[in-house]
């Protein structure tokens, strides 16, 4: 086997329809965002497709690759806020330039965890390329006739640092501890918001002269700023369940359209890089193709960590501000399970986010199809277990049957 320009030994892609391989096989590499390893997994899934008959195409793209810096930095700026006013009169000129600083970061913040402009990290952070994978199957577009129906179907294949956050232990508290309010729950503790907060508290504190604001605003501020370097220095997971079991998926649901095609709905395979850096892969693929894909025609389907015991169909997602999916696409999900014989379950919330929120807030009709475990969180979320032998199998079984049963529907209502 040659190396490649980069120096790495390239992945070989086994012979089609092999879905089960492929994640073992990339699982084996070390993915972070905007990294070559991404690279070389977006190049491996795209030849993976093409065998399979779907044309691929691997766009690059620019991004920042991480999360911990933009939150990090801005947590950092309210602390030297808060040193600013530490002492025991500070002026007028310290208390605004307290108040400017954190409520600037607050709003980088609240601005990056809401995956909105990302205008901090762009101005202050460096890029560097990361790769989106786009194949086309079903029903393609030609010049001869009006675009078709278009279904598209999200994965990403690069993989998360892990952290001390993440540690699984910290997932059992709530059904040990608080069974009742778990069971009634509908997502888990919104953590970010200690994120956020930090900085808020500071800039209240340092506009009212409240010490006691000023002392719990730092605090926040400081546990942020480490448990992020703590993320930062942490290896690579292997990413099995976060997110090659969607991979996956993409590659079977090819297989199956290759071997009884499709009429009158067009499916484009997307599998995005740098999703673990808040989804700036497809916020790339959103500025290159949302003008090409007419939101009136246009259905996207979100396809995360579902290799658990337990599918859902989530009804929304976000970090700070929660966004409900469109009710339809929820529905359609969950009749597209009845039709295909496959359990699910409804009522789940996420306070992390995905792909679907780019879509989702550009007014395109998304939904998200997940699995998760008792904790109501991902299987081995960010941890180093996520291996390919912890995956539930019958759950991305089950997953694949539903997403042909949904573009099949698809196909038969226009």
């Amino acid at each position: 086997m040659h190396a490649d320009a980069h120096g790495q030994p390239p992945i070989k892609p086994p012979q089609p329809a092999t879905w089960r391989e492929a994640i073992f096989e990339l699982s084996a590499h070390e993915r972070p965002s905007a990294s070559d390893g991404e690279r070389r997994a977006a190049e491996s899934i795209a030849a993976r497709l093409h065998a399979l008959g779907c044309p691929a195409v691997v766009e690059q793209e620019r991004a920042h690759g991480g999360y911990w810096w933009p939150l990090g930095l801005a947590n950092l700026a309210a602390l030297g806020g808060a040193l600013l006013v530490s002492g025991q009169r500070p002026g007028p000129l310290r208390r605004a330039a307290a108040v400017l600083a954190s409520g600037v970061a607050a709003a980088a913040l609240w601005d990056d965890l809401g995956h909105g402009r990302r205008w901090f990290r762009r101005a202050l952070l460096p890029r560097r390329p990361t790769w989106n994978v786009i194949a086309q199957a079903g029903d393609r577009m030609t010049p001869e006739r009006m675009p078709p129906r278009t279904v598209v179907l999200i994965a990403h294949h690069d993989s998360a640092h892990s952290g001390l956050v993440f540690h699984p232990a910290l997932g059992r508290i709530p059904p040990r501890f608080f069974p009742r309010l778990h069971q009634r729950s509908s997502h888990t503790l919104p953590i970010l918001y200690g994120v956020w907060l930090g900085p808020v508290l500071v800039s209240v504190g340092a506009a009212l002269g409240s010490r006691r604001l000023l002392r719990g605003g730092a605090a926040l501020a400081l546990a942020t700023v480490a448990a992020m370097a703590d993320i930062g220095m942490s290896p690579v997971v292997p990413g099995a369940n976060d997110n090659l079991a969607a991979v996956g998926i993409l590659l079977a649901i090819a297989e199956r359209l290759r071997d009884r095609p499709v009429d009158g709905v067009r499916v484009l395979l997307l599998s995005t890089g740098s999703e673990e850096s808040f989804s700036e892969g497809m916020q790339a693929f959103g500025q290159r193709h949302f003008a090409e894909l007419d939101p009136h025609l246009t259905e996207m389907v979100c396809l995360e960590c579902l290799g658990g015991p337990q599918l859902f169909v989530l009804e929304g997602e976000g970090m700070l501000r929660m966004r409900d999916y469109p009710e339809a696409m929820r529905d359609a999900l969950a009749d597209a399970a009845a039709e295909a014989g496959v359990s699910i379950s409804r009522g789940l919330r996420t306070v992390a986010a995905s792909d679907a929120i780019i879509a989702l807030r550009a007014g395109y009709p998304v939904a998200t199809l997940a699995s998760v475990d008792y904790t109501k969180l991902p299987l081995n979320y960010h941890w180093p277990s996520d291996l390919p032998q912890a995956l539930y199998w019958r759950t991305i079984e089950d997953a694949i049957a539903l997403c042909e049963q949904f573009i099949r529907a698809r196909a038969s209502s226009r």
